[in-house]
């Protein structure tokens, strides 16, 4: 019995010793390949490596007085549109403030600040609540618009006019379930660069009845004083 637990009590300490050496040759080797850098964290990229984000998630910075924006349109009558302006989400499904139709945000041309936003069904809706919201814009604000499911079922030359005094160049041709993305001011003396169009045509859309969605992002200017 004693030479039994002698032999049992020799394993044990082989054993022992061997995962001594297993972890001591292991922890050796792992400490070595530690340097300041990666105690500091600096195994990830370099900053240089590391993408950008950009105000909005746009793909380039603004230069200074202007604002960053991204204006993205509504997918079919399923997936809603999204509004951002100088690094805020005016407008989205997530938000719970966007519909079929018209969503239109507008924002203090000066501040950046967001005066008011609202969506207006151009399907079933009252054109006269469009009409009137329109009306009431003051000189200097900047108009977001992001269409829905359908934008121009209910529209009329006086609201198209309305538009068109915002610097829109396409709303004169804008159609049933046709996609459109604006940008514009009260007060624009020229057409708005920030604007696209894209006509609901069965044999060119993206979905069943409705064409594919429009992103456009950019800098708009601030109105200086």
């Amino acid at each position: 019995m004693r030479v039994t637990g002698l032999i049992r009590y020799v394993a044990l300490l082989i054993t022992l010793l061997g995962m001594w050496l297993i972890v001591q040759t292991y922890f050796d080797r792992s400490w070595k390949g530690i340097t300041l850098r990666s105690w500091l964290g600096a195994t990830d990229k370099t900053s240089s490596e590391k993408l950008t984000q950009y105000k909005c998630r746009n793909q380039k910075s603004c230069p200074q007085n202007h604002f960053a924006f991204k204006i993205i349109s509504g997918a079919a009558n399923v997936v809603g549109p999204s509004i951002c302006f100088n690094n805020m989400v005016l407008m989205s499904s997530v938000k719970n403030n966007v519909g079929r139709g018209l969503n239109i945000a507008l924002v203090n041309g000066t501040s950046g600040q967001l005066l008011k936003a609202d969506t207006f069904d151009m399907y079933s809706g009252d054109i006269n609540k469009l009409d009137t919201f329109l009306q009431e814009i003051k000189h200097g604000t900047i108009v977001l618009t992001a269409s829905y499911d359908d934008a121009a079922t209910k529209m009329n030359d006086k609201v198209r006019a309305h538009f068109m005094e915002l610097g829109s160049s396409h709303v004169s041709k804008l159609g049933f379930r046709d996609n459109w993305i604006f940008l514009g001011a009260k007060g624009l003396k020229n057409k708005s660069p920030f604007e696209e169009h894209i006509k609901n045509d069965k044999t060119t859309n993206k979905y069943d009845g409705w064409p594919e969605m429009l992103e456009m992002e950019g800098c708009a200017p601030r109105k200086m004083d």
